[in-house]
C-alpha cells in the first residue's frame, strides 16, 4: 500500500478542496406567477411549465 512520504501541507490540502464548495441553487421568474423557481423544472407555486398546466391546479 502506498504510503505518504511527507505530509500534506495545509495549503495544498486547501487547493485540492477549493472545488468542493456548495454554491446556491439557481433561480428565475416565473412568467406565470413571477415567483422563483429553479430553471426547467414546473413552478411550484402555480404548477407551469412551458406555458402548460403540469401539475393540475389546485384554486
Amino acid at each position: 500500500m502506498a504510503v505518504p512520504k511527507k505530509k500534506t501541507s495545509k495549503s495544498k490540502r486547501d487547493m485540492r478542496r477549493s472545488h468542493d464548495s456548495l454554491s446556491a441553487p439557481a433561480l428565475s421568474l416565473c412568467p406565470q406567477c413571477n415567483e422563483p423557481k429553479q430553471p426547467h423544472r414546473a413552478c411550484p407555486n402555480c404548477g407551469v411549465y412551458k406555458g402548460k398546466d403540469v401539475l393540475g391546479s389546485e384554486d
